[in-house]
């Protein structure tokens, strides 16, 4: 029997990571399975602070933002795997590999990020993902990165 997926809307995210504005970079998470593989959706805006100062006149989504907002899914697949809501789990950049842009994301562009665990377990501290993001089935970024999760209790 096969176990439905799971979704985090913007509150169960808001419960789970402790990013606020402006530097919560996803907006659902759909298809959560387990700690293996999860969906984030960000719908990009104008009204993002960024947009001010990149660029000017021709307003581009900053890559390192892109792969924030992918480790925010992987973030959010793990903690409502391992429930973790209002535990105030902290995650930490380890390494960011094979990183490549292939696409610019921009105002109005809904960015779809696909996420994998590559290595992890519950109970564990170092987690390794890959992922893609794409916008309209258009490649825009990927990227493999290990981050420290500090799961209290876990």
């Amino acid at each position: 029997m096969n176990t439905p997926l799971k979704t985090a809307d913007i509150h169960l995210i808001q419960r789970l990571i402790p990013h606020r504005y402006p530097f919560l970079l996803v907006d659902k998470v759909l298809d959560i399975n387990g700690t293996s593989s999860a969906r984030g959706i960000k719908n990009v805006t104008m009204n993002e602070p960024h947009f001010q100062g990149h660029f000017p006149g021709k307003p581009i989504m900053p890559g390192v933002t892109i792969i924030e907002a992918m480790a925010q899914t992987a973030a959010v697949m793990v903690g409502t795997a391992l429930g973790m809501e209002d535990r105030n789990m902290l995650v930490y950049f380890m390494a960011i590999d094979k990183c490549k842009f292939r696409r610019m994301v921009v105002p109005g562009d809904v960015l779809e990020m696909q996420l994998e665990t590559i290595r992890g377990k519950p109970g564990g501290k170092i987690w390794k993902f890959s992922g893609v993001a794409t916008v309209e089935g258009e490649l825009a970024a990927e990227v493999e990165f290990t981050a420290m999760m500090d799961l209290p209790g876990a």
